[in-house]
C-alpha cells in the first residue's frame, strides 16, 4: 500500500520500559507528563511533501537499508494505525478515525547528540519497515479485533533465530483505545517544539492537512538479544502481529498473521 500522501508519526514511550532499554529515558527527562505512565509525545518520521529530510518517503517492505555510516540500529516492533483525520474549520483535529492495522519496524539509530527524535528515525529510503497486509478495525474499543492480538519480534542471525523483542498482547500498550486517541488528538493539537519533541500542528500545516495519519504506537520492550545487539548487514528481522485466540503456531504462515519480513542491507 502506498502512503506517499499521508503523514507518518509516531508515539514515544508508550510501552514499559523500552526508553529505558534504549538508552534514551535522559532524552525525555523534562518532559512533564500527566501521568507517570503516559507516553512522552509524538515525533514525525515521514513528512509529505517536506523539503527536509523527513520528506523522503522511507517506508520499505522487504529490505531495510542501513545507513552508509557506521549505526547502531536497533528495531523498534511496533503497531501501526492508519487513521482518518477529521479537521475543525480552523484546522485543529478534531477527531482520529482508526481504519486499520498492520506491523512496523520503526528502525532507529541510536544517535548520541540529536537533538530531535526525528534525527535518529530516518535517513533514506527503506529505513522502515511495513507488514504484508492490513487488518481491518471493526472498532479502536474494549471488544474489539486487537483485543486478541499479540506483537513479537524475531532477528535471524547466521541462521539462528533470536528473539528481538518481548512478546506482548496489544492490550499491554500503557495507552491504547480512546485514552490513546483522545492523547494523540491532544498532542496534534497542542504539542510545542521543546526538547526531543516537535510542534505537530505546524507539521499537518506544511503537509497542507492530510486526510489520513500513519501512526506507530509504540516501541515493546526488548528482549536480551534485542537489547544487547544491534542490526548487521544480512540479518533477516520478523516482525508479527498474531490473533493468540486463533494461532497456528507457525511463525510466519497463517491466516491471522501479519508478517513484516525485511532482509537487511
Amino acid at each position: 500500500m502506498d502512503l506517499i500522501h499521508v503523514i507518518g508519526l509516531g508515539v514515544a514511550g508508550n510501552f514499559t520500559h523500552h526508553l529505558e532499554q534504549a538508552g534514551e529515558l535522559e532524552d525525555f527527562k523534562n518532559v512533564v507528563t500527566a501521568e507517570p505512565d503516559a507516553p512522552k509525545g509524538i515525533f514525525p518520521f515521514y513528512l509529505p511533501g517536506s523539503d527536509s529530510f523527513l520528506g523522503v518517503y522511507s517506508i520499505g517492505t522487504d529490505r531495510l537499508d542501513l545507513p552508509d555510516y557506521e549505526a547502531n540500529a536497533q528495531v523498534e516492533p511496533e503497531i501501526a494505525v492508519l487513521f482518518t483525520i477529521v479537521y475543525d474549520e480552523d484546522h485543529t483535529v478534531a477527531d482520529l478515525v482508526a481504519e486499520k492495522f498492520t506491523t512496523f519496524n520503526d528502525c532507529t539509530i541510536r544517535k548520541e547528540g540529536a537533538k530531535k527524535i526525528s534525527e535518529k528515525k530516518s535517513w533514506g529510503p527503506n529505513s522502515k519497515g511495513m507488514g504484508d497486509k492490513w487488518i481491518p478495525i471493526d472498532k479502536f474499543e474494549e471488544g474489539g479485533i486487537m483485543d486478541r492480538y499479540h506483537l513479537c519480534s524475531f532477528v535471524k542471525r547466521d541462521s539462528v533465530l533470536h528473539p528481538y523483542g518481548v512478546d506482548a498482547p496489544l492490550r499491554g500498550y500503557s495507552y491504547f483505545y480512546g485514552k490513546l486517541k483522545n492523547w494523540l488528538i491532544e498532542k496534534m493539537n497542542t504539542q510545542e517544539d521543546f526538547g526531543p519533541l516537535e510542534n505537530i500542528a505546524e507539521h499537518l500545516k506544511t503537509c497542507g492537512y492530510p486526510k489520513q495519519a500513519l501512526i506507530t504506537i509504540g516501541a515493546t520492550a526488548y528482549a536480551e538479544f534485542g537489547e544487547k545487539n544491534y542490526l548487521k548487514r544480512g540479518d533477516e528481522i520478523y516482525v508479527i502481529a498474531y490473533d493468540a485466540a486463533n494461532d497456528t503456531g507457525d511463525l510466519t504462515t497463517g491466516e491471522n498473521k501479519v508478517v513484516l519480513h525485511q532482509k537487511v542491507q
